[in-house]
């Protein structure tokens, strides 16, 4: 239950909404001057059931800094409507599990990595409420891994660092990858030709 201290705080804008514009500006903070201001119904509850899924979500404890969440998204191709679903999906992880929460997107192409790569921002362009910088894996930031000693060191990774642009060397890294013993014996390391 919230307390009168509380109510009277917030209360004094519902009654008078301009209160806001005169306030911030005294306080050295300049947003544009409302022409309209309407009250809108302060319960945020959905009511209809919407489906957000993570590609992959984890737990990360670490012996220095304490735990995060990482959430992986793989991305295909450049989609406007995930810059509001990655935003969401922090914002919830954050209040769900009270941890920090990281977003990291895996692209198999340049354009897509680079379009991932961009900061989100909501707010108004003098004052950003929210932030999202995801941290993006794709072609430009791994180096392509075709010795099959190396790709041995982590199987996982070597034929993911196959650049898509380099049609013989994603067939090199992938068949590093598949030739050494290790990998024989680990099928589940082995991704499917494309």
């Amino acid at each position: 239950m919230a307390s009168s201290a509380h109510e009277a705080m917030h209360q004094i804008f519902r009654e008078d909404p301009g209160l806001f514009a005169r306030a911030l500006p005294k306080a050295g903070i300049a947003l544009p001057e409302p022409t309209t201001i309407q009250l809108l119904d302060t319960d945020l509850t959905g009511i209809k059931p919407m489906a957000r899924r993570v590609n992959t979500l984890m737990r990360v404890d670490t012996a220095d800094s304490g735990s995060y969440l990482l959430a992986v998204e793989a991305q295909g191709r450049p989609d406007p409507d995930k810059l509001n679903s990655w935003t969401y999906y922090l914002a919830y992880l954050y209040a769900e599990y009270e941890l920090p929460p990281l977003l990291l997107v895996v692209c198999q192409d340049k354009p897509t990595a680079s379009w991932a790569a961009q900061p989100i921002r909501i707010g108004l362009p003098v004052h950003t409420s929210i932030a999202v910088f995801p941290l993006v894996l794709g072609p430009e930031n791994l180096p392509t891994i075709i010795d099959p000693d190396e790709a041995a060191e982590d199987l996982a990774l070597a034929p993911r660092s196959a650049k898509p642009s380099e049609p013989s060397r994603v067939y090199e890294g992938r068949s590093a990858a598949q030739r050494h013993p290790t990998a024989q014996r680990d099928r589940r390391f082995v991704l499917p030709s494309r």
